[in-house]
């Protein structure tokens, strides 16, 4: 496989994996040959699985509407796109063995794989990719991640309805040459095709079925593994796909998710040897954890942040907006209650992105929103005079169901109450639930987070224009123009300084609370090897083994 060397760091994600060992060996039921070979047999079934946990029920697993971490998770192990990532976390040539790029750096023809194959046998072809990318940007699927795909030439205009569908610069030009044109040169557009947005769907089996991505029966997939079991609500099963063109890459037999959401009932699993990997635990649990030779702390380029609903009282007043931002003790928050080497927010874009000088972006400009009770309070009595409030409306923060998310609720409560004197109701939602009324603006204020497909400062930013936006209900023409340029823009002093503009705009109107850059913390078991921790991502056990 060729490997790419762009200029740009990879795809982040921000939820936890959680593995464990699976399977116990078959019983033995004397010296017979037979009990013994059972007995090997067994042992050798357990050495080729590992048992991570999900948390909960994947919300979707089709990769043209999915839009959460979880989902994003067990799909990136049966999927890949024409650029992959290796064990490395950098994208090479996956799907497509050779590429071609124009001199204008616009057209990308690629050569697919002789022997790509899907987990039914059937021939990966260049029409699967057209079909899965125009799935993607057709407004009828209604796809929240569509502008992934803008940098194609006509997808926004697809997307949004003012262009036709053969105007999308994608194209078949036989069963194994696929072209891609772009609205500009884009240097990392390779690092974006190694992200689950562009990896191809069957197209036979998604045109005969719509809810093929429901069941396992008929989940087909492109990729090293296969799914062999889905019990709803309890456990996903994927293995090795025997059509998969680079089978002898893949280490790992098997992979199972569970379904566990409480951290001391998985934490207590990982300790009775029935998970590998557990992450997402409590700070107590991490401290007594602490000279574990098995701890893994691992970066991650995102922010966890609370959202707000603009479109509902009282958070359509943007210096209520600005009030609760002031209000809240990120330095606390990282030091007594998270504790897992988290970084306090005090602006969208994480550390981790370089500039043109080699700086860090972050590093340019620091703070925004500053812990302040004292002007917290004035701004939240001026937006209750501009809106003629006596009294503040009763107000509710949703979280998405965890333990983690559910402390840094309360705490954020409480200083709400001391520094606002507003009662702040707490409500917890499965994710799932929590990303449709997400979709749906059914909401005031609701725990969020964003990992950028890319570490470049655009793609932080990307969470507040096109449709990651929409449900804040923000909206920001001149935001949203700023920030398009500075994609394509070729200057790249001249980018920098237009990707902090942006963030200004951002942080000033805003229409969300950063709290933290996480970082992620894993405990894994004695003896299980070769874990791929891409920048970002939960853990990859295509290569693992164990000892």
């Amino acid at each position: 496989m060729k490997k790419f060397t762009p200029l740009i760091l990879s795809f982040a994600l921000l939820l936890p994996a959680l593995a464990g060992c699976g399977g116990s060996p078959a019983a033995n039921t004397g010296n017979s040959a037979q009990g013994q070979a059972q007995t090997e047999k067994g042992t050798a079934s357990a050495n080729l699985e590992v048992v991570f946990n999900a948390k909960s029920e994947p919300p979707s697993l089709d990769p043209v509407k999915s839009t959460d971490v979880q989902s994003f998770w067990i799909i990136n192990h049966m999927f890949e796109g024409l650029y992959w990532k290796d064990q490395k976390g950098e994208p090479v040539l996956a799907a497509a063995k050779d590429v071609k790029i124009s001199e204008d750096g616009k057209t990308y023809t690629f050569i697919l794989q002789d022997n790509g194959k899907w987990s039914n046998g059937d021939p990966v072809t260049s029409e699967d990719f057209v079909y899965s990318f125009l799935q993607h940007l057709d407004p009828k699927v209604g796809s929240t991640t569509a502008y992934r795909l803008y940098y194609i030439k006509g997808a926004e205009e697809f997307n949004k309805g003012t262009g036709k569908m053969e105007d999308v610069g994608v194209k078949a030009v036989d069963a194994k040459t696929l072209e891609i044109n772009l609205v500009a040169p884009t240097s990392f557009f390779p690092k974006l095709l190694a992200t689950q947005y562009y990896v191809p769907i069957h197209k036979k089996t998604a045109e005969a079925n719509p809810n093929w991505a429901a069941d396992a029966s008929s989940y087909v997939t492109n990729g090293p593994y296969k799914m062999t079991s889905w019990k709803h609500d309890s456990e996903i099963v994927i293995e090795k796909n025997e059509h998969y063109w680079n089978l002898q890459d893949v280490s790992m037999q098997k992979v199972t998710w569970k379904m566990v959401s409480d951290a001391t009932t998985y934490y207590q699993m990982f300790k009775g040897g029935q998970l590998d990997v557990v992450s997402d635990l409590t700070a107590d649990i991490l401290a007594s954890e602490k000279q574990n030779p098995g701890l893994e702390t691992k970066s991650l380029f995102g922010t966890y942040m609370y959202l707000f609903n603009v479109s509902k009282p009282p958070f359509t007043n943007q210096k209520v907006r600005q009030a609760f931002a002031l209000a809240i003790d990120r330095k606390l928050i990282t030091e007594a209650v998270t504790r897992a080497g988290e970084i306090p927010a005090y602006a969208m874009v994480p550390p981790g992105a370089s500039t043109p000088s080699g700086a860090d972006f972050r590093a340019e400009k620091q703070e925004y929103v500053t812990y302040n009770p004292e002007e917290a309070k004035r701004l939240l009595e001026e937006g209750m005079k501009e809106e003629g409030w006596t009294t503040f409306p009763e107000t509710t923060l949703l979280y998405n169901t965890s333990d983690a998310n559910k402390q840094v609720a309360q705490v954020v409560q409480e200083m709400i109450k001391k520094n606002l004197g507003v009662d702040l109701r707490l409500e917890n939602q499965e994710l799932k639930m929590q990303l449709a009324n997400l979709k749906q603006k059914n909401y005031q204020m609701a725990r969020g987070s964003w990992t950028p497909a890319v570490d470049d400062p655009v793609f932080s930013l990307d969470r507040y224009s096109g449709d990651a936006a929409g449900d804040t209900a923000w909206v920001n023409d001149e935001y949203v123009k700023l920030k398009a340029a500075a994609t394509v823009e070729s200057d790249a002093n001249k980018r920098n300084e237009m990707l902090h503009q942006a963030e200004d705009m951002l942080m000033k109107d805003m229409p969300f609370i950063p709290v933290y850059f996480p970082s992620q913390n894993y405990l894994v078991q004695p003896g299980l090897k070769g874990l791929s921790y891409p920048l970002g991502l939960y853990p990859i056990a295509r290569w693992a083994t164990r000892e």
